[in-house]
């Protein structure tokens, strides 16, 4: 009767958060999304929280959905959770530019990024 359904994305024990068209340049976005790779989800939310940098608040924002989904869709253990992934791509840049000296124009470039974490659930081992 109708199409069948798509395969996941990820497997049973992970789930994921996309957030797209973040104000940033994809450079400066990788320096937060490296910070918090292969790290549980505790300690990664508590380096978001007393960052520096401005877009620490959007990856903040973005973990916290992959936490959500991985409790409330998948029923994961929160406590259980490890930052498996987390890249970050190139979405759109907005051409501006500025008048310049004799008769030229300045490009200047705005550019949005992508950002994509998934959590993944792992048995601690003792």
């Amino acid at each position: 009767m109708g199409k069948e359904k798509n395969p996941p994305r990820h497997a049973e024990n992970e789930a994921m958060a996309v957030n797209r068209m973040i104000r940033t340049s994809p450079r400066k976005l990788n320096l937060v999304a490296a910070m918090i790779r292969n790290k549980k989800v505790e300690k990664a939310l508590a380096d978001l929280t007393f960052s520096k940098r401005r877009v620490s608040d959007d990856v903040k924002k973005t973990l916290q959905s992959a936490i959500a989904n991985a409790e409330n869709n998948h029923g994961l253990d929160v406590d259980e959770l490890i930052v498996a992934e987390a890249h970050v791509g190139k979405n759109l840049v907005m051409k501006r530019g500025r008048p310049r000296a004799r008769g030229r124009f300045g490009r200047i470039e705005k550019p949005f990024s992508q950002l994509t974490i998934k959590v993944r659930q792992v048995e601690e081992s003792l």
